[in-house]
């Protein structure tokens, strides 16, 4: 296959919360690309799964126990893709959790839990990556955002948070470094066909969720997988900073 066909070829990427849905599905089509992949996530069993997929494929490939809560564990990451891949040029920030419920009566360790890992983890893997990335004058940092991080809804009020802070601390490093030429961008989608509705555990949110998403007709995860591709394969002088992307049913 041509370059034109495989505009990632000689690029590394690393795609943390890969053992399954946006993430799993980002790995394969950024490997599809050319790129050499790490794929990382806390399911040590999926991520092997996927791995052999990827490495039948022809695609280099690293495997990572990866919680991206651990600070320690995410700058082990970015070392070891740079030590075993040869670099990094693309991290896609995708690891994530949506406990939906309302604010009143609430478990607040749903709370810890998806600022831990939607905020937290993040900003520890774009910290551990983007000094690299600055030396070698070009990247690109993809963060995983979504529609709950522009409309705040009732019964949904930390994960709203969660989300908009992923945009604000995006854009803040955006004006920071893209006169270095490395290229942040938000990635934001409305209803995927993910198994993170079946971790709501306020049992009334669970139900709500999974009725909106029968709905209509939700996203898959290659849909979201084909837009981060479209982010990373841009011409270096163009950086697409914002991708909204929702099922056409889906109002707001």
């Amino acid at each position: 296959m041509n370059e034109v066909a495989r505009p990632l070829s000689g690029r590394v990427a690393l795609v943390t919360g890969a053992s399954s849905g946006i993430g799993e599905a980002t790995a394969m089509a950024l490997a599809e690309a050319g790129a050499a992949v790490a794929v990382g996530a806390r399911r040590r069993d999926r991520l092997e799964g996927l791995a052999r997929k990827l490495t039948d494929s022809g695609t280099r490939v690293l495997t990572l126990d990866l919680d991206v809560t651990d600070e320690a564990a995410c700058r082990d990451a970015v070392a070891r893709t740079r030590a075993e891949l040869g670099g990094l040029d693309v991290l896609v920030n995708n690891a994530g959790v949506m406990l939906l419920g309302t604010l009143v009566g609430a478990d607040t360790e749903d709370w810890r839990r998806m600022v831990d890992t939607n905020v937290m983890g993040l900003m520890y893997m774009t910290h551990a990556a983007i000094d690299g990335m600055l030396e070698q004058g070009s990247g690109d940092v993809v963060n995983i955002s979504s529609t709950a991080g522009r409309t705040a809804r009732a019964g949904a009020g930390v994960y709203n948070a969660s989300k908009w802070a992923v945009n604000a601390f995006s854009e803040s490093l955006r004006q920071e470094v893209t006169a270095r030429g490395v290229r942040i961008s938000l990635v934001e989608p409305g209803a995927v066909e993910t198994e993170l509705r079946s971790h709501i555990t306020q049992p009334e949110a669970k139900a709500a969720a999974l009725a909106h998403a029968e709905s209509m007709r939700s996203l898959q995860p290659d849909d979201v997988a084909r837009a981060i591709l479209y982010v990373v394969t841009q011409p270096p002088h163009v950086a697409v900073n914002e991708v909204l992307v929702r099922p056409t049913d889906q109002e707001r």
